[in-house]
């Protein structure tokens, strides 16, 4: 509190100090910047500024010397608070002694303008630890604004801009009073000088504090747009700077602004007094002359040095791009209203401008694509769709319009056609082919250009690539004599980039002309020699830069590939020379990637000659450390032994087989499943190789299955080689055999000795036991036989009965209607067994062998659970199994049966029955989608509380993340549904937010068009309700039980969901309110909101930007709050949790680059870094979110 108080004193003033007093301050500060708390240390840094202002320059000395010795300290927290202070100490002591005064001072200008220069400078580095000084700073700077020099009020602009954005929120407030009282009304006298510095001090602090102006813009806007109608191209310019800034930073509160801010960009693009651009007619007729004399006479006649027109039009085009961007909710208007504008423009004579019109339209067809995650055509949001129709129709216009750029001498010119062109191609994939023969003319005019540098090459490469990629390749037919000559030339370039770019745009050529999995439609015959030979001299070159090496390798491979068949003579040399490749330690990956495109290859390239060597060598690679090319191996063995089979030479595929067993382990899953796939390929083609190592194969591979981890991928791998085992003639194991292999470590297993295995291995072994009877029919009787008998027999183990529950379950079906009879018995008899996993393995065999017999089963099944209440839940999950197994036409005779049966049991008192009611509901509705989904409306106007509960789940059951035929009549009722947000029962409020949150995140399109009308309803859900809380007494404690937090906490997971798949049709400002609400809420809330916030600042920085300071304060009293003492570790662990989550939030905010400017933000980061434990914490948390974006993702390509 003392050390507050002085601060306060020392910044008034009045206050004067003797040379006794100076020294007992000195050096009590000195003292308390060594305290062992952090925030009175941060305090004394503080005091440091203003203190420096009022003492003599020997005692400065003495806190110079202080903080260097503390620099030198052992402890790094005293360090830091050194650092912070000698900063302040230096800086303020230059500001208030010279710079100040420098810039008062009228006489030297120099002198004013190298001090603005260096506080300007200042001020966007270190903004907040100058935090004392910025009124006495404010006030200097303001009068600069008015000098008669016009340097001088250019870099007091640019000081007052940092300034703003690091000053307090009332020095900010009469920053902004002070430039509007001087901005005069338009038609009051005033030099035209001085309104030009006041409006570019408004661009200026747009630019770096523009989310602080959101409150002002409402009287500032109209005076700016007063001021772009008087004649004076300067003033112009800075007016739709001014608008371009606030566009950025506060596109909601211009929203009312936006149709006058748009005419007159409209208006601006357009202004060119000095230019009669011709009309279009004329236009069209110059386009078949030849141009250059014409634009060579323009050029010359209109050169005015003094024409300041162009930045005009620069400024608008910038404004347009601000607009498009700010607001994407209007991007239907700006496809009527500024494309067309932007498109005419395009023949913009000056090239600086002409960038700019190129950049608003990228920037509008970047705004069109489509959001990204939709897997089909139907799944494309209507919004979406009108706008890409929109789009579609302005494509000729496009063309037309860059016709005559695609030529022109500029090469900044073509490289944005390039860049525009690109986009249109991704935006809207096929809309260029019948504009084909001006793109090609324009790509082959660029890749002609050697005189100028090589970018425009690579550009025009490039663009010809991404082209080969999104147009159909008929497009390209007509025009491959012209486009194949400059591409060989580019191959053959002597700068590596053009050389690498070329070969990609030949592999390309190769893949889309004459593709594997369709007729050849364009004969090869005269491109084949030239492509191949050209190929080739790079493929042979040694001397060559990495990156074309693997480019002419790649390059080779699709040739081979895709036209091995026509090569000739040139396809021994080739394939020779990728065998000589694979021994170079540089170019193995690239050649194996090569050679397992040639295996693949439909067209059966002939590969003895390289056999024999190439295997073994390929055996070596799996000895590697490298990952990357274990799997390239692995991926190029299975390509090989699919296609050429039987020719493999037997003692080089020994070699590759000896190495197989040690990758076939849990420690790399991936590689497992691959060798294992590959093993099943050489079982198939040559059994007899794999009957030598089918043992040690077997070991690891039993070993696997027995990972509690195994993926699906893996397990059906397994399925493959197990079926490939038995299925050869002669078999390489036996089936009777590799079953008790398999089924050993259960039958094995010692009834209460060591640990069991894991519930996955069950199942997984259950599924190889089934794949095994699959592949021997004759075997299937009499397995199911054994299995009902070991399923019976007392003296079995659980560990055996539920193997063979589950074995049954896969196999599916038992031959005759003795076994069946004796197997219901089983499967009842097991349903009361004591232990819980036979009671679940019997019941999933129920419903699995019960689907493949509905007729016997299902009615048995039905009256069980009539007779048998107490086993509702075991005989509900056999009915959910059937459900899901059985064919829909099989089942609908008993739809009705089920139907009433299922909704009598709704009302049951246990949540987890009705769980498994509302599932079994969901795949019965599947059965016959049109007939009854509608009376699920029927049962929720009807039903009890639980019974609408369970119709809101059922129909959660029905969102798949996969296209499926229910989905549309699904999306005609989903509004229907979505009014149970308004059900009285809480209950039944949270089955339809988890059925919301189901929609959105796997098929936004089903609720897309209705957040309008949802959002408000989800918004009132994420409130805290008083009614809702109460307080129960546990013996001598109160505790709080809060009611309404499980619907609170499913409101704030669909507002994190919405953030992933529906964020273009979010008020983010609204979004934001209730985010806020929930920083202070609960701790799960809190949890949610502060990943919420993180993703926020990634996603939309404007609007949090926008309202840091109040985001700020509930994370920093969650990373300061304090654990009572005496708590359960359960406490201090959810606070250490949160503390680390906001920590993150923290971090994600800072990502925004003005908020670090924030003297809120300033101060809570000095906090942080005053206390040893956040700083720490804080700083894990950087190390972690910078290493992020490069964790190593391995590839497959």
């Amino acid at each position: 509190m003392a050390t507050s108080d002085l601060m306060s004193e020392l910044q008034k003033d009045s206050i004067q100090l003797d040379e006794d007093s100076e020294r007992k301050v000195v050096k009590m500060i000195l003292r308390l910047l060594e305290d062992k708390n952090g925030e009175v240390q941060n305090l004394a840094v503080k005091c440091l500024g203003p203190l420096v202002g009022k003492v003599k320059e020997y005692q400065v000395e003495t806190i110079v010397d202080a903080l260097c010795a503390n620099m030198r300290s052992d402890k790094e927290q005293l360090r830091d608070i050194a650092g912070i202070g000698l900063k302040t100490v230096l800086v303020c002591r230059k500001i208030t002694g010279q710079l100040t005064s420098a810039i008062a001072q009228q006489e030297d200008v120099a002198v004013q303008l190298e001090a603005l220069d260096i506080l300007s400078d200042m001020l966007s580095r270190l903004g907040a630890p100058l935090g004392a000084f910025h009124a006495s700073l404010l006030h200097c700077l303001l009068p600069q604004l008015s000098s008669p020099r016009l340097a001088v009020r250019k870099r007091a602009v640019g000081a007052l801009g940092h300034l703003a954005a690091a000053c307090s929120t009332d020095l900010f407030v009469e920053l902004a009073d002070h430039l509007l009282d001087r901005l005069p009304g338009p038609r009051a006298p005033a030099s035209p000088a001085a309104i030009r510095t006041l409006i570019q001090c408004l661009g200026s602090v747009g630019r770096q504090a523009g989310h602080r102006l959101g409150t002002h813009l409402d009287r500032l806007v109209p005076l700016v747009e007063e001021f772009c109608n008087l004649d004076d191209d300067e003033l112009r310019e800075s007016c739709l700077q001014a608008f371009e800034a606030f566009l950025r930073k506060c596109p909601k509160e211009m929203g009312p602004h936006m149709p006058n801010v748009t005419s007159l960009c409209l208006q601006y693009i357009k202004h060119d007094p000095n230019y009669n651009y011709d009309s279009d007619g004329e236009e069209e007729q110059m386009e078949t002359e030849d141009s250059e004399f014409s634009e060579q006479e323009s050029e010359d006649e209109y050169s005015d040095d003094d024409d300041m027109s162009w930045k005009v039009r620069r400024a608008a085009a910038k404004c347009l791009a601000a607009l498009i961007s700010s607001r994407p909710d209007l991007l239907p208007s700006f496809h009527c209203t500024l494309a067309p504008v932007l498109i005419r423009r395009f023949r913009e004579r000056e090239e600086n401008v002409k960038a700019d019109v190129f950049g608003a339209y990228i920037v509008l067809l970047r705004q069109t694509r489509p959001p990204k995650g939709w897997l089909e055509a139907t799944e494309e949001p209507t919004q979406s769709g009108s706008n890409l129709q929109m789009l579609r129709g302005q494509v000729p216009l496009v063309i037309k319009a860059l016709q005559r750029q695609l030529k022109d001498r500029s090469v900044r010119a073509r490289q944005g056609c390039f860049s525009l062109l690109t986009e249109l191609a991704g935006v809207l994939p096929g809309s260029l082919a019948e504009h084909m023969p001006v793109l090609v003319a324009g790509i082959v005019f660029s890749l002609a250009d050697r005189s100028s540098s090589s970018t425009i090459r690579m550009d025009a490469l490039a663009f010809l690539q991404g082209l080969l990629g999104t147009e159909p390749a008929e497009a390209f037919h007509a025009h491959l004599p012209t486009l194949l000559p400059p591409v060989m030339a580019c191959v053959a370039d002597p700068f590596y980039k053009i050389a690498a770019e070329a070969l990609l745009v030949l592999q390309e050529l190769v893949r889309a002309l004459w593709p594997l999995d369709g007729p050849r439609t364009l004969d090869p015959e005269p491109y084949i020699g030239e492509m191949s030979v050209a190929t080739l001299a790079r493929l042979r070159a040694t001397d060559l830069d990495q990156e074309v090496k693997e480019r002419a390798i790649s390059c080779m491979g699709h040739l081979v590939g895709h036209l091995g068949d026509r090569l000739g003579d040139n396809l021994e040399p080739s394939l020779l020379l990728l065998l000589d490749r694979l021994r170079n330690e540089i170019t193995r990956l690239s050649a194996i990637k090569a050679l397992t495109l040639v295996a693949v290859s439909p067209l059966r390239i002939d590969l003895q000659p390289i056999l024999a060597e190439a295997l073994p060598i390929l055996a070596s690679f799996l000895r590697k450390n490298q990952r990357a090319l274990r799997l390239a191996t692995l991926a190029a063995l299975a390509a090989l032994a699919q296609s050429q089979g039987l020719s493999l030479p037997p003692s080089a595929m020994r070699a590759v087989l000896a190495e197989l067993p040690s990758l076939v382990s849990e420690n790399d899953m991936h590689v497992a499943q691959l060798a294992v796939n590959f093993l099943a390929t050489v079982t198939r083609a040559q059994p007899a190789l794999l009957a030598e190592v089918s043992g040690p194969v077997l070991a690891e591979l039993l070993r696997l299955l027995r990972s509690p981890l195994l993926p699906a991928g893996v397990l059906a791998a397994a399925e493959g080689f197990l079926q490939a085992l038995v299925g050869t003639r002669p078999p390489c194991v036996d089936y009777t055999e590799l079953v008790s292999l398999l089924t050993a470590p259960v039958y094995e297993q010692v009834a209460g000795g060591g640990p069991g295995l894991h519930k996955q291995v069950f199942h997984s072994l259950a599924r190889c036991v089934a794949a095994l009877a699959v592949a021997c029919p004759q075997e299937v009787a009499g397995t199911a036989n054994r299995l009902v008998c070991d399923a019976r027999s007392p003296s079995s183990s659980p560990g055996v009965k539920v193997l063979a529950f589950l074995s049954l379950a896969e196999v599916g079906q038992v031959a005759g209607p003795g076994p069946q009879r004796e197997l219901k018995a089983v499967l009842l008899e097991a349903l009361g067994s004591p232990s819980e996993d036979v009671r679940a393995a019997a019941s999933y065999a129920l419903g699995r062998v019960g689907a493949g017999n509905l007729p016997d089963f299902l009615p048995f099944l039905l009256g069980q659970m009539e007779a048998e209440p107490r086993r509702q839940y075991l005989l509900l999950h056999s009915l959910r199994e059937a459900l899901g197994a059985a064919q829909p036409d099989s089942l609908k005779p008993y739809t009705e049966d089920i139907w009433a049966l299922l909704f009598q049991r709704c009302e049951g008192a246990e949540e987890g029955t009705r769980g498994v009611v509302a599932e079994c509901l969901g795949k019965l509705v599947l059965v016959n989608p049109p007939f009854l989904l509608p009376r699920f409306r029927k049962q929720l106007a009807a039903g009890q509380p639980h019974t609408r509960c369970s119709v809101i789940t059922a129909v959660k059951f029905l969102v798949s993340d996969q296209p499926h035929p229910i989905d549309p009549i699904l999306k005609t009722f989903v509004g229907e549904f979505m009014e149970s947000l308004q059900d009285p029962d809480l209950n039944v409020r949270r089955a339809t937010l988890a059925f919301f949150n189901s929609a959105v995140h796997n098929k936004p399109s089903l609720v897309r068009d209705l957040l309008d009308d949802i959002l408000p309803l989800l918004y009132q859900e994420t409130k805290i309700r008083r009614d809702l809380i109460r307080e129960v007494e546990m013996g001598p404690f109160k505790h709080t039980v809060d009611d309404g937090l499980d619907v609170r906490k499913a409101a704030f997971e669909c507002m994190y969901s919405l953030l992933e798949s529906c964020l273009d049709q979010l008020d983010i400002c609204e979004f934001l309110n209730h985010v806020e609400d929930g920083l202070k809420d609960h701790y799960d809330i809190r949890m949610l909101t502060f990943i919420m916030l993180a993703r926020l600042a990634t996603l939309c920085p404007v609007p949090v930007l926008q309202r840091v300071d109040r985001l700020i304060e509930p994370l920093r009293a969650t990373c300061t709050a304090k654990v009572k003492a005496g708590s359960v570790k359960q406490e201090f662990e959810k606070q250490d949790e949160l503390k680390r989550s906001a920590m993150r939030a923290v971090a994600a905010l800072l990502t925004i680059p003005e908020v670090g400017k924030s003297p809120i933000m300033a101060d809570f980061l000095s906090q942080i870094r005053s206390n040893p434990e956040l700083a720490a914490l804080f700083e894990s948390i950087q190390k972690d979110s910078a290493s992020a974006p490069s964790t190593d993702s391995t590839e497959l390509s």
